[in-house]
């Protein structure tokens, strides 16, 4: 019997996340000319409360990775493994964010992040709660009831966050979450995420263009090569949590960046 649909905190073992397991996965997509390989086989392990991220250049299969660990798309070959169960429908016990925060404009602040908690049952006045405590550690207060008109781009990215965390998942995926954003406020997110994830530890799958946000933010990162992409490389970041706002100063990161950079020249993503 599947234990997917549980809700978080009925189990001990989901106090910090879930174990994610990508097991030989590959995924080629059917278009009218003929096949389109996105995904060679890849194999990887999350474990539980680990932040994991996958950087590679477009078009390597990133996306297309994450929406195959959340269920929403079917693996060519291979298998997922969320808690030791065999994923065969979407995730439920997931929060998912996007690089589009996808609010809706006709609701408040708080009301987008409250629909997450409609949909699924919750009750509300904990999910009120809840809600009002993840508004005031992304440094939302007093956006409650603002349309996202009249939020920043930063503040809806951070709306979508809480959003994301307002069920209190054991996984968390986000795909590009802060590439919208200018480099001013995604490195103030990127820090404020991390200590959010301190206090509220998940399964983390994160999608990045940014070798700063991966090693900022990571505990592995793992680097994909041009698509179809496959794992060339597994980076354990070595680096005490919390992690300085200001990473570029630290020569620990330097030497974590120049090795992505490497990968990234050697494979011809990068070329001088």
């Amino acid at each position: 019997m599947t234990r997917l649909l549980e809700p978080p905190g009925s189990r001990p073992d989901l106090d910090r996340g879930a174990r994610i397991e990508v097991r030989s996965v590959s995924k080629t997509y059917r278009v009218p000319r003929g096949e389109v390989q996105a995904l060679l086989p890849v194999t990887f392990t999350v474990e539980a409360g680990e932040f994991v991220s996958l950087i590679g250049p477009s078009g390597c299969g990133k996306s297309t990775l994450m929406l195959l660990v959340a269920g929403l798309l079917q693996p060519t070959s291979g298998e997922v493994w969320i808690r030791g169960e065999r994923l065969t429908r979407p995730l439920t016990d997931v929060g998912i964010v996007f690089q589009d925060h996808l609010l809706l404009d006709f609701r408040t602040a708080l009301d987008n992040v409250l629909l997450q908690a409609q949909i699924r049952h919750l009750p509300r006045q904990p999910a009120m709660e809840t809600a009002r405590q993840l508004f005031r550690q992304l440094g939302l207060e007093g956006a409650e009831h603002r349309y996202p008109r009249q939020l920043s781009g930063g503040m809806r990215q951070r709306v979508s966050i809480a959003r994301a965390l307002i069920h209190d998942p054991a996984v968390l995926l986000m795909d590009e979450p802060f590439g919208a954003l200018d480099a001013i406020t995604r490195t103030q997110l990127r820090h404020d995420l991390e200590l959010l994830l301190l206090e509220r530890p998940k399964s983390v799958l994160f999608i990045t263009h940014s070798v700063e946000e991966a090693i900022g933010l990571s505990d592995r990162v793992i680097v994909l090569s041009p698509g179809p992409g496959r794992i060339v490389e597994e980076i354990v970041v070595d680096l005490p949590r919390p992690r300085p706002v200001e990473l570029g100063v630290e020569p620990s990161f330097v030497a974590y960046a120049d090795r992505v950079y490497a990968i990234f020249k050697q494979w011809g993503v990068l070329k001088v």
